[in-house]
C-alpha cells in the first residue's frame, strides 16, 4: 500500500517536471557571462572599424571608458572573442591608452582603441574586455566579425619551445620525486 502511494507521487512529480520543461520557451545566446558591464567602469560607444575582414587585415575597436566611482583605478585592455571553430587568433598591433596597464582617474572618461590583425578565418563575436585591478573583467556590447581567407601561421620562436619543455620537465620531475606512489 505504501509502495503504491510512493509510486503514484513519483509518477505525478515526473509528469509535472516534464510538462514544465516542455512548456519552457527556448533561448539562444552566444555564451557571454553575466559580467557584460562593470559597476566600476562602463564601456561606452564601442565601435568597430569593420565587420568583414580578410586574414591579414586589421580591426580597430574603439570607444570610451567611463569611471563610475570616486577613486582611481588601474586597468588593462584586451579583446574577448569567441567563435564556433577552435580559432580566436588575433595579433595585437596597438592599444590606446598605450602600455599594458594604465590608470583611470576617478569619474573620468577615457577614449580607447585596440587594433588587431586577423590571423585565422571564422565568424567571431568580439567584445572590448576591460580588466580592472582587484575587481575583474567587464565586457563591452560586442559585435560579430566575419573573417575570410587563408590562415596566417606565425612561427613560434625556438626559445619559447625550449622554455616550455623545461617547465614541463621540471614539473614532471617534481611530481615523480615527491609522489612516486601516485604515479604507479
Amino acid at each position: 500500500m505504501m509502495e503504491s502511494k510512493t509510486l503514484v507521487v513519483t509518477a505525478l512529480a515526473a509528469v509535472l517536471v516534464l510538462s514544465v520543461v516542455a512548456l519552457m520557451p527556448s533561448a539562444d545566446a552566444h555564451g557571454v557571462q553575466a559580467q557584460l558591464q562593470s559597476r566600476f567602469v562602463r564601456i561606452e560607444n564601442e565601435q568597430f572599424s569593420d565587420n568583414t575582414l580578410q586574414t591579414g587585415e586589421t580591426l580597430t575597436v574603439s570607444g570610451e571608458l567611463k569611471s563610475l566611482v570616486n577613486r582611481d583605478l588601474r586597468a588593462w585592455l584586451s579583446l574577448f572573442s569567441e567563435s564556433e571553430n577552435a580559432g580566436n587568433r588575433w595579433e595585437f598591433l596597438s592599444r590606446d591608452p598605450p602600455g599594458n596597464i594604465f590608470d583611470i582617474p576617478a569619474g573620468a572618461t577615457i577614449p580607447y582603441a585596440v587594433t588587431v590583425k586577423a590571423l585565422e578565418p571564422g565568424t567571431y563575436h568580439v567584445h572590448t574586455q576591460l580588466n580592472v585591478e582587484h575587481i575583474g573583467p567587464g565586457l563591452g556590447r560586442g559585435q560579430t566579425v566575419n573573417v575570410s581567407g587563408d590562415p596566417i601561421l606565425k612561427p613560434i620562436p625556438m626559445g619559447s619551445i625550449v622554455y616550455q619543455c623545461i617547465l614541463i620537465g621540471a614539473g614532471l620531475g617534481v611530481t615523480f620525486a615527491t609522489r612516486p606512489w601516485q604515479v604507479i
